[in-house]
């Protein structure tokens, strides 16, 4: 590949590029102007067209899709670059670091914090840490690469993005804005029950500390009682929430405030476009990475911890050929970096084209795993010390049933226990129970609870609303719990700010591109677009509010998802070609990059990817939609499925979700059928029998001084 000199001739080319490329140098200038820079990236895929075969010094050269990109002269690119005011008048980031933290803090969310260590538990352990880093790797980083990539050299959010890139599945673009949209419905729900959690914080003792009395009584509440006091706060409290999902109800007071301050931040943060947003970024990025250090810290002087985190460590190797937990990995790998959401091609479409989108994705997959793997050592190093707490008060109830037993006569007197045994239960319970006769122990046993570490560690990380019935215990545990609280819910609020930031980029950029007079009226957009989610949201605050949360999260996010991702990789892999993708990066950089990626791209990925979603789609019509449900009656959360409307409303949604894709390709092929409607894009000639027609044309000559070269080299 050439080496970018200014005004000097190309150096030769690399001896591993193909032998398409030893025919056409590329030329790229060093300039001082960061628009010169630009120019020197891949013409516009609209201007693209099919190159034909040829003949040249007396062999048959073949056909690539990107050849006439490689050969133009920097000053072709520039004739070709982009006129239209609406991307000339762009707006950019103020600088690298702002565009990083929009990207790392849209990928890190709320999901990440707590769904990676939830399900690392009940998926193998290491296990799953080892399949997350394999998809990661082959699935995760390629597509992350193409995503940031497109957006950053078409400087167009996702719905102009792939219309260029192929008319035929241009309706991508709308599908990824309307599942941006949806899911913004209900994410910012989440940030308006951790802003609760926050300002609920701001008393001592907590309110979830005790279980509240009966009115004009001392005695507590018996619903309470017979739960922890943590778990009775979220539901009852906090929710509201019903016993069945068909019962419905008034939004809840307390929840709609906070949503409707939850928008207004948002829309705060947004509203003078990438100016307040870059700002905010700095507040809602950075300030959870201090929390969440300070908090890692402290977890890891607690007692119990190293138990916690060996039982991270500690692989399955079962897992490891279990489908399931397969599904479950690529799924969280998707839902939780994003991609599919056109939030990262938004962010990307305000870098200078030049910028290095590789280093890029391959930061932020790297930041999402770092971070990812770090929750969950924080995670399981507090749940460790709740699995030791409740260890030792299980080994002190057990002690005083066999003491009670005893003394009734129920169980032989050898089973006293000593008095020593009350000290360090952790440790001595186990011991003495051990050195018991096998004729006591199998009479004990049956009056005796299972106090095994491992068995209170699955205990204490089970639940539905896990994220804050468990952080509110987390809390429980430090010293100073107000000033934790405090510390952990703005931990969340911001970390929930930042991925709404992006969620919100997703769909505002689309807007601003399709409709170019809206990019002069940012702030009245912005207070529009929150307006209007923030009215649709107020369904999720319902009582049975947060059943349709589980529901879509879990169960219809990855459907539509899955089918963008596909159709994006197959567009630009299959249709505008993996290798003409692969020079216009090669052109971006300046420099070569492995050709590994269009492997990747071409058979890896959409296999992958396929699989994935045909796995997901089975699991959802062939067994039972589940959810987690409080029931009053006992005070506890019981496993329910969902009714049979249920998935009939995940089918309507998926198929609203993705109606776009087919209704844009019927639109393009009766424009393209139509006589009075001409279509010149490169990406709709195989509509068109001109194969003879194209072949018939010359291929470009190059300049003077590269055929000289040339012919030298061949000779």
């Amino acid at each position: 590949m050439t080496s970018v000199v200014k005004d000097t001739e190309p150096q030769d080319e690399k001896p591993q590029m193909s032998r398409s490329l030893d025919f056409k140098p590329v030329i790229a200038r060093a300039s001082n102007s960061k628009a010169e820079i630009a120019t020197t990236s891949a013409p516009p895929v609209k201007n693209a067209t099919e190159l034909p075969t040829e003949e040249l010094n007396g062999e048959e050269q073949s056909t690539d899709w990107f050849d006439e990109d490689i050969e133009k002269t920097p000053e072709a690119i520039d004739k070709e670059e982009p006129k239209d005011e609406s991307l000339t008048d762009r707006p950019s980031w103020a600088n690298k670091v702002e565009y990083l933290m929009a990207q790392v803090g849209y990928s890190v969310g709320l999901s990440t914090i707590w769904r990676f260590p939830y399900l690392c538990l009940h998926n193998g352990g290491g296990s799953f840490i080892i399949i997350y880093i394999f998809m990661l790797v082959l699935v995760g980083v390629p597509l992350l690469v193409m995503e940031i990539a497109v957006g950053q050299r078409m400087h167009q959010g996702s719905i102009g993005v792939w219309k260029n890139m192929s008319p035929w599945f241009g309706g991508v673009g709308y599908s990824s804005f309307m599942v941006c949209f949806i899911v913004g419905l209900y994410y910012s729900v989440l940030m308006a029950w951790s802003l609760y959690y926050l300002v609920q914080s701001f008393q001592s003792p907590l309110p979830w500390a005790l279980c509240p009395l009966l009115n004009n009584s001392s005695t507590f509440d018996p619903e309470c009682s017979r739960t922890t006091s943590t778990t009775y706060f979220w539901y009852r409290h906090v929710l509201k929430t019903t016993d069945e999902i068909e019962l419905g109800g008034l939004p809840v007071m307390h929840l709609c405030i906070s949503l409707l301050v939850t928008w207004l931040i948002i829309c705060i943060s947004m509203i003078k476009g990438l100016k307040s947003t870059g700002k905010m970024l700095y507040v809602s990025v950075l300030l959870p990475y201090i929390i969440f250090v300070c908090v890692l810290i402290r977890s890891l002087m607690l007692k119990g911890a190293d138990f916690g985190i060996k039982s991270l460590l500690a692989a399955q190797v079962p897992a490891l050929y279990s489908v399931d937990v397969w599904r479950r990995t690529g799924n969280h790998l998707f839902l939780s970096m994003g991609s599919g959401f056109g939030s990262f091609t938004a962010i990307s479409s305000y870098i200078p084209r030049s910028n290095n989108c590789i280093m890029d994705a391959s930061a932020v997959a790297l930041l999402n795993l770092v971070i990812s793997v770090t929750a969950t050592v924080f995670v399981f190093a507090t749940m460790g010390y709740l699995a030791t707490e409740n260890s030792e008060k299980c080994y002190l109830k057990n002690a005083e049933r066999v003491m009670n037993l005893v003394t009734a006569g129920v169980l032989p007197p050898e089973l006293r226990l000593p008095e020593s045994l009350y000290q360090h239960m952790s440790y001595t319970y186990p011991r003495w129970f051990g050195n018991l006769p096998e004729r006591a122990k199998i009479v004990a046993l049956p009056y005796l609870s299972n106090c095994d570490l491992s068995e209170q560690l699955k205990e204490v990380m089970e639940g539905p609303g896990v994220a804050f019935v468990v952080f509110t215990e987390i809390v429980a545990v430090f010293s100073g719990s107000t000033f934790w609280a405090i510390i952990i819910f703005l931990f969340l609020v911001t970390t929930g700010l930042s991925t709404m930031q992006g969620i919100l980029q997703g769909i505002i950029t689309p807007l601003q591109d399709t409709f170019s007079f809206l990019r002069r009226h940012t702030t009245l957009l912005t207070v529009g677009v929150c307006t209007s989610m923030s009215l649709g949201s107020f369904f999720f605050v319902q009582p049975s509010g947060s059943y349709y949360v589980n529901l879509l999260d879990d169960y219809w996010a990855s459907l539509p998802l899955f089918s963008i991702l596909i159709l994006e990789n197959v567009s630009m892999a299959w249709i505008y070609g993996a290798r003409r993708f692969h020079a216009d990066l090669i052109i971006i950089l300046g420099r070569p990059i492995s050709s590994v990626y269009r492997l990747l791209w071409c058979f890896v990925s959409p296999f992958v990817l396929l699989i994935l979603f045909l796995i997901i789609l089975i699991h959802l019509y062939v067994r039972p939609i589940t959810y987690m449900a409080w029931n009053s009656s006992i005070s506890n959360e019981v496993l329910q499925s969902y009714p049979p409307w249920g998935k009939v409303l995940l089918t309507l949604l998926t198929v609203f979700t993705i109606l776009p894709i087919p209704v844009y390709s019927l639109y393009i092929l009766l424009n393209k059928i139509s006589p009075d409607s001409m279509m010149h894009h490169r990406d709709t000639d195989f509509f068109k029998d001109d194969v003879k027609e194209e072949k018939q044309k010359t291929r470009p000559r190059l300049p003077v001084g590269q055929s000289l070269k040339k012919m030298n080299k061949n000779r």
